[in-house]
């Protein structure tokens, strides 16, 4: 059984940070979000972690991690590419947009072969949800077998604005049915909901599970994100060749219903913090800051 690996998807943070909200210093001692992320990982069991980023701050990131995480684990970048595509395909002219989240993935596809789960850079997750995913990784034992960290809606929005959400619905035996991209939910004064139209609002349970982009999944996922691309691009450079992007939720969706891989959502009571809001760093801050204070956390991580 091979040993489950983080990856971390951070190609959208800037050199030294370039005053980005993913970077930016969220704690007293001086630490941002992602070094949550990674204490969690190393407490719940993961050795090593590989950081899909921009070639050109790959000095930036070593810098920062080398004195933190890097003392522990191992640490391990690729370097996603916009102009990373199958033989026979060319980069649209004009296109600055990243491909998606499918295919940052696909970016570890030469070091990643077993399993693995997958983050955001900049999204506190919680130490309940990276022990659930490790355990879950190290007990597979086929293929096909992913798991996705399913979030109460109500630990995942903000006073300050709507979210996009993946609304899931799971089965008896918690495992994935289907999963829909909700772009605008907001609290309201009847309690959440949705719209697609601005005018018309869905109210959804509190407790209805959602994806927060922290996936678990089993080598082979990384050749059907590579066979999938092509069929994606085919599409894509005639409908919308700036702006499509290739999205693992929805190769995941496909997967399942074609009856190659099922997906268990592990679900946790914990609470998801992220700055989309400048208004929200605060919250995160405090909410961070109360969480060293009941010593979950210490003082400064990395000591």
């Amino acid at each position: 059984m091979k040993e489950p690996i983080l990856l971390i998807m951070a190609a959208g943070m800037g050199s030294r940070y370039g005053g980005l909200k993913q970077i930016d210093k969220i704690t007293d001692a001086g630490e941002i979000i992602l070094d949550f992320s990674l204490y969690d990982a190393y407490k719940a069991g993961f050795k090593k972690a590989v950081f899909i980023i921009k070639e050109e701050y790959l000095q930036d990131f070593e810098n920062i991690l080398k004195y933190g995480a890097g003392k522990f684990m191992e640490i391990e970048y690729v370097f996603q590419k916009i102009d990373d595509l199958p033989e026979g395909y060319t980069l649209p002219e004009g296109r600055v947009k990243p491909w998606g989240t499918g295919h940052a993935i696909m970016t570890a596809r030469n070091v990643i072969d077993g399993p693995f789960a997958v983050i955001n850079a900049d999204d506190f997750y919680g130490r309940d949800a990276f022990k659930k995913i490790y355990d879950f990784l190290s007990s597979v034992n086929d293929k096909g077998q992913f798991s996705m960290v399913a979030y109460n809606l109500k630990n995942t929005v903000t006073d300050n604005g709507s979210v996009s959400r993946g609304v899931c619905k799971v089965d008896e035996n918690g495992y994935l049915i289907d999963i829909v991209e909700r772009t605008q939910i907001e609290k309201r004064e009847n309690g959440i909901a949705y719209t697609e139209d601005e005018e018309t609002w869905v109210s959804l349970c509190e407790d209805t599970p959602v994806s927060m982009n922290f996936w678990g999944y089993t080598g082979e996922i990384m050749k059907e994100l590579e066979d999938r691309f092509s069929e994606f691009l085919d599409e894509a450079l005639v409908k919308n060749p700036m702006k499509q992007e290739y999205l693992i939720p929805k190769v995941t969706d496909e997967l399942i219903k074609e009856g190659k891989a099922t997906c268990k959502t592990l679900n946790t009571d914990g609470v998801w913090y992220g700055v989309t809001y400048r208004e929200d760093k605060e919250r995160v801050k405090e909410a961070l800051e109360s969480l060293k204070k009941q010593n979950i956390y210490p003082e400064k991580l990395w000591n």
